[in-house]
Formats: C-alpha cells, sequence, structure tokens
C-alpha cells in the first residue's frame, strides 16, 4: 500500500561558498520539481562527513523520493553512490 504521506525531498551541495549561482540553481530546480523539503551544504565531495546529507538520508521515510540535480552532487564515488543508494533501498526510499 502506498504511503499517503509520501513526500520529495530534495538535497543540494556545491564544493564551496564561490559557487552561489550553482546552489541557487539546484534550489529553484529541486523547488521545481515539487521537493517539500531541501537539504542544503557547502562542502567539498571529498569531505568525509557531509552534516546536511546526514540529516536528509535520516529525514527521508518509507515512500519518499529523495531528489538530486545531479548524481555528483550527492556521491563522491560510485561506490559512495552505491551505498548510498543501498541506505536508500533498505528505508523503501526511491532516488
Amino acid at each position: 500500500m502506498a504511503n499517503p504521506t509520501a513526500a520529495l525531498v530534495g538535497y543540494a551541495r556545491t564544493s564551496t561558498t564561490d559557487q552561489k549561482a550553482g546552489l541557487e540553481a539546484q534550489l529553484r530546480d529541486l523547488a521545481g520539481a515539487g521537493c517539500v523539503r531541501v537539504f542544503q551544504e557547502e562542502v567539498s565531495s571529498v569531505a568525509t562527513v557531509r552534516p546536511e546529507l546526514e540529516r536528509a538520508l535520516d529525514y527521508v521515510r518509507e515512500g519518499d523520493t529523495l531528489v538530486v540535480t545531479k548524481l555528483d552532487r550527492l556521491a563522491r564515488s560510485v561506490a559512495d553512490l552505491v551505498a548510498i543508494t543501498k541506505r536508500l533501498d533498505d528505508k523503501g526510499v526511491a532516488l
């Protein structure tokens, strides 16, 4: 049975604070996609700690969809993407 409260949840990331236009574009696209909640951060892709990504992954619930504008905004590598995807799958969350 489908979750009637399922939501689109966005995640936006830029590597540096100098990339304001890129972050604004992601936020605009996520809002346009209908995301009801967006987590955003300015942190390098090589950073091992991404607090807002962790918050987003903790926030999403079964039936939700995590939305990103590009996969490289979400994952640092293919292995990282696989791990994030598994974590989402385990919660019943789409990407």
